[in-house]
C-alpha cells in the first residue's frame, strides 16, 4: 500500500493533532484531508511554513480551549428533558440521538456540532443517562439527560412490567361466560 506523509491543519480524532506530520494511506490523505483542506503535504517549504505559525497557533489553540471550558462550565447546570412514547416495559417509540440532543442545545442557545456529542448508540429506554460531549480536545462534559414518558411523566418500568404481565395473564385465563 502507499502511503504519504501529510501536515495537519485541523485535530482529527485517532490521527493526531494540529501541526503534527503523520504518515497515512494515500486514498485518504487525496481523497478526505487534502479536499478539505484539513491537511497540506508535509514538503519542507510546508512544515516550515507551519513552524512559523506556530505562535500564532498556540495562541489561536488557548483561545479555543478557553472558550470550550467557559462552554462547558455553562453546560454543566444544564440538564435536557425529552419526552417519548414509551411502550411496554420502558421502551421508546423512536429514540433520542446525538442530532436530538444537539437539536435541543441549539434551543438552549447552545451551537453545538452533533459530532462533539459522543453517544456511542441512541438511547431506546426512559430515565436518566449522562451523555459526553466533547467541546474540545482537552474538554470533555457529562450532560445530564433524562428521558420522560409522554406529558413530562417519570414512567415507572417496574409498573409496567407489572401490568403488562397481569394483562397477559387475564387474557389467557378461560372464560367461561361463553358456555353458560
Amino acid at each position: 500500500m502507499a502511503h504519504k506523509q501529510v501536515l495537519l491543519r485541523e485535530d482529527i480524532d485517532k490521527l493526531g493533532a494540529r501541526g503534527e506530520v503523520v504518515r497515512v494511506k494515500a486514498g485518504y490523505a487525496r481523497n478526505y484531508l487534502l479536499p478539505r483542506k484539513l491537511a497540506v503535504e508535509a514538503t519542507t517549504n510546508n512544515v516550515r511554513q507551519i513552524e512559523g505559525e506556530r505562535a500564532a497557533l498556540a495562541k489561536r489553540e488557548a483561545k479555543e480551549r478557553s472558550t470550550a471550558e467557559l462552554q462547558g462550565n455553562q453546560l454543566r447546570n444544564l440538564t435536557l428533558k425529552f419526552e417519548r412514547k414509551v411502550g411496554e416495559a420502558g421502551v421508546l417509540y423512536g429514540s433520542v440521538t446525538s442530532m436530538d440532543i444537539a437539536h435541543a442545545l441549539n434551543e438552549q442557545g447552545y451551537e453545538i456540532d452533533r459530532r462533539k456529542i459522543v453517544l456511542r448508540e441512541p438511547i431506546k429506554r426512559f430515565g436518566n443517562y449522562t451523555v459526553p460531549v466533547r467541546l474540545h480536545r482537552d474538554v470533555t462534559i457529562e450532560l445530564p439527560v433524562s428521558i420522560l414518558g409522554e406529558g413530562g411523566v417519570e414512567v415507572d418500568v417496574e409498573a409496567l412490567k407489572e401490568e403488562s404481565d397481569s394483562e397477559a395473564a387475564t387474557s389467557e385465563s378461560p372464560t367461561n361466560e361463553a358456555s353458560e
